[in-house]
Order: C-alpha cells, then sequence, then structure tokens
C-alpha cells in the first residue's frame, strides 16, 4: 500500500493561483517548504543535498495512478536552501486516458504562466513534436542563459522529460545528453537523485555529485548518447531493481 499523500495547503495554492492570474512572482523554495509539513517524506545521502551552484539535479521522472509529479519537485525544492531553477513541461499531452484532453487544452494556459512566476524554464513536452522545434529550442536558450547568471545557480530537471508507461527507467530523447554535456563544459556537476516510494514513504535519495567522463573525438550523435546514458546509470543506481527499466545491469 503506497502512502497517502496531503492536499496542498490553502495558504499555498490560493496565493500562487492569484499570482498566476496577475502575474506576480514567488518564491517556490518558501512555498515548497509549506506544502511538505505533512509529506510522509524520507530522504537519503543527506550529506549530498547541494547548497549552492554550480549543480544540475537530475533525477527520474517517477510517476504512477495517484502519484503527482510536482510532490518530488516540492520535496527537493524545500531541502535546498537556495531557489531553483527548473525545467518543467509547457503541457500535458493527451494519452486518451480520461480527462486527459481537457487536461491538454487547459494546460498550455496554465503551465507557462507558472514557469514564469517562480522563473522556472518552460519546455515543450516529449516526446518531440515536430511544430514544437522553435519553441524547444528557444527554451533551451532560456535554460543556458539562466545557467549564465552569477552566481551559478542550482538547476533541475528530468531527462526522460515523460513516464515510461512500461514503469521503470527509459533513454531520454535525442538532445538531452547534448544540453547536459553543454553545462557540465560551463562547470556544472550533476546531482543525481532516486526517487521512489515504499509502502510508507516518498524516498528521494541524492547521490554523489559528478561530472562528465566523455572521450574526445566521438560523433556528436554518439556524444549525445554517452551523456544521457551516464547520467541516466547514476540515477539507476539509486533505485531499487524494479526501477531499472532500460538501465537494468548487463
Amino acid at each position: 500500500m503506497p502512502p497517502r499523500y496531503p492536499l496542498l495547503p490553502a495558504r499555498v495554492v490560493l496565493p500562487a493561483a492569484w499570482a498566476v492570474v496577475r502575474g506576480n512572482q514567488r518564491s517556490f523554495h518558501r512555498d515548497a517548504q509549506q506544502c511538505i509539513l505533512k509529506l510522509p517524506l524520507e530522504v537519503e545521502g543527506h550529506s549530498n543535498i547541494p547548497q549552492a551552484g554550480p549543480t544540475v539535479i537530475v533525477m527520474n521522472h517517477y510517476c504512477r495512478p495517484g502519484f503527482q509529479a510536482y510532490w518530488f519537485s516540492l520535496a527537493i525544492s524545500a531541502l535546498i536552501p537556495v531557489e531553483i531553477h527548473w525545467t518543467m513541461t509547457s503541457a500535458w499531452t493527451d494519452d486518451g486516458t480520461p480527462g486527459a484532453a481537457l487536461r491538454a487544452w487547459i494546460s498550455p494556459v496554465i503551465f507557462p504562466r507558472i514557469a514564469r512566476i517562480y522563473n522556472f524554464t518552460s519546455m515543450p513536452p516529449m516526446p518531440p513534436r515536430p511544430f514544437e522545434v522553435e519553441a524547444r529550442a528557444r527554451a533551451v536558450r532560456q535554460l543556458l542563459a539562466a545557467a549564465r547568471q552569477q552566481p551559478p545557480p542550482v538547476l533541475a530537471l528530468a531527462p526522460e522529460g515523460q513516464d515510461n508507461p512500461a514503469g521503470g527507467l527509459m533513454h531520454p530523447h535525442p538532445g538531452v545528453g547534448r544540453l547536459l554535456s553543454h553545462l557540465d563544459g560551463m562547470g556544472y556537476s550533476m546531482t543525481p537523485v532516486g526517487v521512489f516510494e515504499d509502502d510508507r514513504f516518498l524516498r528521494l535519495c541524492f547521490g554523489v555529485p559528478f561530472t562528465l567522463a566523455l572521450p574526445g573525438g566521438v560523433p556528436p550523435v554518439e556524444r549525445d548518447r554517452l551523456a544521457a546514458d551516464q547520467v541516466m546509470r547514476a540515477i539507476a543506481n539509486l533505485l531499487p531493481a524494479e526501477l531499472h527499466g532500460d538501465y537494468k545491469p548487463n
């Protein structure tokens, strides 16, 4: 039996909703601290929790029926003492499940506004859709501009960018490794986080930060794959075996 999750507190939801309407800025760190007060949370690897940038928090895109991914974003943001620059989806896609068409219609209006009030990067959803090529490139430029700020921020993203219907980890889409490699070249470390549940807690396991070890002279496509796989295997090492998915040990 998975843990039960509390409702998001009205003292956060109502002012945040008003900020979305008005376009006012808010602190996601402070809102997250209020939201997780009653969250059944267990944290491992406290000594690996970053206190400042430059680092990229990379995690599995954990989800299941009855669990919303915003819980691990809230938990991570509450634990880190500085604001995190998250990369979030700009929309839900219609996967044919009940209510999905309505969510896919409303979310492109709401999600970019949420990104603006919290100073996140709003990225088109995965898998990539041909008509969003320019929007995706614009989002990458926004993320890289944030990465160049001083002092360097803490960035956060889920390389998979979507849920795996079969469960467990899956290979990120092409281009994700190239982005991570670019951030690595800018001096950013990678801080892997494994997100999963047991019958009592939502568990966050922070791994040791690392830098990418990529061979020289490899073609760009291969470099993209190697960077993504290196990050995903670091995440897999923090997860139970049943969630390894495409990254089961050879």
